[in-house]
């Protein structure tokens, strides 16, 4: 038997080990060539001070004060060299990857489908050469062909599997949206990651997602993950668009209330002129119920001005979520975050 930890480090990049049943962190790690901060590896210097995000541990007391202290401990702070996982677990590394002689595996991919959402979007799909092993939320760098460019895109699929999804924003005479136009199946591309501090951590209150257009995308693939294990928290998912055609994937959304009993989403659409029933922006259409007097996890996917209106909704409005994720998209780039 084996637990698998996810190691998140500085610069985005995420790299899992497999650590045995009674394998120190530290030990996993360097078996596995990837170098965690270290000196003494006795528990006396604090050097592999890490974060562990999600999952249970056991320290053990053969560290000293000076290495962690008790608030340290309490705030899930650990150190790896005598961190000995009792189940998978998400670790914080605060360090780059690069500085630990490691970085992001790369793919191989080929193109199975690609269905078009007219102008909108194109949800594309992939079988891979290995097995896609992320956290769901987190995103890949997919080169371009012909280009020697990339592009950021969130896995939509869920992990651990050959098959990959994505759903890509239509960008008129953008390098990927122009390269999509006119690829075809079996085509191959590279891919590298997985990237990204945006993920679902452990569920342990409602949950509050909010996706704008193709940010909706890493929403699909929680849904996946929480579906799967049969969540029982409440899971609120308010999904806004600018035009109504921009509104894809409602079925998808449809067959994961059919499967998890928890789970119910409301669209909207910005357009004034919209046929749509709910017109208007995402904060518009946030009963006070999904927030659940703060004691709520809100993950946030969308354009930057969307995430910032959010944020100033949540202030105007005197509510603090207990905790706050976002991630912030543009044709060229993906920025991840955590506000109070």
């Amino acid at each position: 038997m084996t637990y698998s930890i996810a190691l998140n480090f500085e610069d985005g990049v995420t790299r899992f080990i497999d650590c045995k049943v009674g394998e120190k962190v530290l030990d996993a790690a360097f078996r596995q060539r990837i170098n965690l901060p270290m000196d003494c590896s006795d528990g006396v210097c604090g050097t592999c001070k890490c974060r562990c995000e999600t999952g249970a541990y056991d320290l053990g007391d053969e560290y000293i004060d000076d290495a962690l202290t008790e608030d340290e401990a309490q705030e899930r702070q650990v150190l790896t060299c005598q961190m000995v996982p009792q189940s998978n677990c998400v670790i914080t590394v605060p360090v780059p990857s690069s500085a630990c002689k490691t970085g992001t595996t790369r793919f191989a991919a080929s193109v199975t489908g690609i269905a078009r959402h007219a102008d909108a979007a194109v949800d594309i799909s992939f079988e891979l050469d290995q097995a896609a092993i992320f956290l769901p939320g987190q995103y890949v760098n997919i080169e371009v062909p012909g280009s020697g460019q990339t592009r950021s895109y969130s896995f939509s699929s869920r992990p651990g599997e050959k098959h990959a999804s994505f759903l890509i924003k239509h960008v008129p005479g953008g390098l990927m949206s122009s390269w999509l136009e006119r690829a075809r199946k079996a085509e191959t591309v590279a891919m590298t990651g997985p990237l990204g501090s945006f993920y679902l951590r452990e569920v342990t209150r409602p949950l509050l997602f909010l996706a704008g257009g193709t940010g909706l995308a890493p929403f699909l693939s929680m849904l996946e993950v929480l579906a799967e294990r049969a969540e029982t928290q409440r899971v609120s998912l308010i999904y806004g668009v600018t035009r109504d055609q921009d509104l894809v994937m409602v079925e998808a959304l449809e067959a994961f209330a059919a499967r998890l009993p928890n789970f119910s989403f409301v669209t909207c659409v910005a357009d004034p002129g919209t046929a749509h029933p709910r017109q208007g922006y995402v904060t518009q259409h946030m009963a006070p119920a999904v927030l659940n007097n703060g004691d709520v996890d809100v993950y946030l996917c969308g354009p930057p001005p969307m995430v910032d209106a959010v944020r100033r909704h949540f202030k105007e409005q005197g509510v603090t979520p207990a905790s706050f994720h976002y991630e912030k998209f543009t044709p060229n780039a993906i920025v991840t975050g955590d506000a109070a």
